[in-house]
């Protein structure tokens, strides 16, 4: 009998064994030291809770809402690159499991699934991710896409102007098309159920691009076509055009500074996501968990506060929860479900978070999801003192 699903630590004990290595490293690895990467995760567990009882515990409920959409509990998946290769089709079966939990998906444009694929394979509306390339008329044409698609909110990311450099991906010949080396050979060779899995789907390269974009027709020259194509002249005139284009909810991902919060704010923008992008771009920088204090302090009465970046569990959600963010997206924590069991697994990720924080809200003493603020805490590294008048 296979041993339960409990956490999704065990999700990403299956992903490492099922998943090559170059795709498994480039979902769970940081730039450089991999610092920020580590700090996002460990961040959370200097934060301690309050633990109460002989209160009334029945009844609770997780139901809230992200930009004034209903969901079931205050998480998202996250738009995570290269999601099919963890697992054949990952887009659209993430997608599905997202519906099934009753919590938003968004797609990256750095997807195996085009915006396409999922929408003609699922049923539920999804939200898109954009990065703001070179070529403008192709920027368009994604929006365009998206919105033709009925995808309910464009997710703008504004911290990968330039790529960080991730040791690992480099060391493990993660380029397009993937190095032929020995090392890979082997190890895909040990992955048998992933090699099936693949062998049954057309959807092996970066859908929402080639056949789109100028010269980006087939692996080779969508691989010089990605490194040359990130926009390093993106500002917040940029932000504001994008805006006026895609004409509804617009959420900006990649705030870490409550200086470029309160730009944010003054955007018009519904939402924004405290978020490192997982200590895949800036090494040395601040985990989300901390910079998350500040950012709400700054402008949490002006818009929406979102955070991504460590979230592993329930108990993850309900401090981000307390610390001040509306929601939080989970982007490693899904992929390990999809590369370990697919469509099953990323719904097993969603049901282990679900049941931690339902759990850890009652020890709380607290039974609706909506009443989750900093009393909670019994300790908390990352406190900030009142906002000094300017």
């Amino acid at each position: 009998m296979p041993r339960p699903i409990t956490s999704v630590a065990d999700l990403q004990a299956l992903a490492r064994r099922r998943v090559p290595r170059m795709f498994y490293d480039y979902a769970d690895s940081g730039s450089w030291t991999e610092s920020t990467y580590r700090a996002n995760e460990e961040d959370f567990q200097k934060i301690k809770l309050r633990q109460r009882v002989a209160v009334d515990m029945r009844n609770r409920s997780l139901a809230s809402t992200m930009i004034g959409i209903p969901v079931s509990m205050p998480v998202a998946l996250a738009p995570t690159g290269l999601t099919g290769m963890q697992h054949a089709d990952g887009e659209i079966l993430a997608a599905r499991a997202a519906a099934k939990a009753g919590v938003p998906f968004t797609l990256s444009t750095m997807s195996i699934c085009s915006i396409e694929d999922v929408a003609e394979n699922t049923d539920a509306p999804f939200w898109f991710q954009l990065y703001v390339m070179r070529d403008q008329e192709f920027s368009n044409g994604l929006i365009d896409r998206a919105k033709a698609a009925g995808c309910t909110a464009l997710v703008l990311t504004l911290d990968l102007q330039i790529l960080g450099q991730r040791h690992k991906d480099i060391k493990n010949g993660l380029t397009t098309p993937p190095a032929p080396t020995i090392a890979n050979m082997i190890n895909l060779a040990t992955k048998p159920r992933w090699v099936y899995h693949m062998a049954q789907t057309k959807r092996r390269t970066f859908r929402n691009i080639v056949g789109h974009a100028k010269g980006a027709d087939n692996l080779r020259s969508l691989g010089k076509w990605t490194a040359e194509q990130f926009d390093p002249a993106l500002d917040w005139d940029a932000v504001k055009r994008i805006k006026d284009r895609w004409g509804g909810k617009l959420i900006i991902k990649g705030i870490l500074d409550p200086e470029d919060a309160a730009l944010a704010a003054k955007s018009g923008a519904d939402a924004l996501i405290v978020s490192n992008h997982g200590g895949r771009q800036l090494d040395g920088a601040i985990s989300s968990i901390a910079a998350l204090p500040p950012i709400v302090r700054e402008v949490g009465n002006k818009i929406e506060v979102h955070m991504d970046g460590g979230v592993r569990s329930g108990q993850d959600v309900i401090k981000a929860r307390a610390l001040g963010a509306r929601a939080v997206y989970i982007g490693r924590a899904f992929l390990y479900g999809l590369g370990a069991i697919g469509e099953f697994g990323v719904s097993e990720a969603l049901r282990c978070i679900r049941n931690e924080l339902d759990i850890t809200m009652a020890f709380c003493g607290l039974r609706d999801i909506e009443k989750v603020d900093a009393n909670i805490l019994a300790e908390n590294p990352f406190a900030v003192g009142p906002k000094k008048k300017r």
